[in-house]
C-alpha cells in the first residue's frame, strides 16, 4: 500500500492555478479536516441535516469514483 503524500504547509494550500496544484491542496485539507481532534470539536456541533449531507456528499463521490473492489480495499479495508 502506498504511503500517503505529506500534508503542505498552511501556506502553501492553495487553488486555482493549476490541477496539480489543486489535487495537493485539496489532499492538505482533507487531512486536516480528518484529524481526531478537529472532528472531535466539529462533529457534536453539527445538526442532523448537516451529518447527513456530508455523509451523502462522501459517499456519493466514493460511489461515483470508486470501483467496489477499490471501494473494499481502500474504504472499508476488506483484503
Amino acid at each position: 500500500m502506498a504511503t500517503q503524500p505529506a500534508t503542505l504547509p498552511l501556506e502553501k494550500i492553495c487553488f486555482g492555478l493549476d490541477r496539480q496544484t489543486d489535487e495537493a491542496s485539496l489532499t492538505a485539507v482533507v487531512q486536516r479536516f480528518a484529524r481526531p481532534e478537529l472532528l472531535a470539536t466539529l462533529i457534536p456541533r453539527l445538526n442532523d441535516q448537516e451529518i447527513s449531507a456530508v455523509l451523502d456528499f462522501l459517499t456519493t463521490m466514493m460511489q461515483k469514483h470508486l470501483s467496489d473492489e477499490e471501494y473494499h480495499r481502500l474504504f472499508t479495508d476488506d483484503r
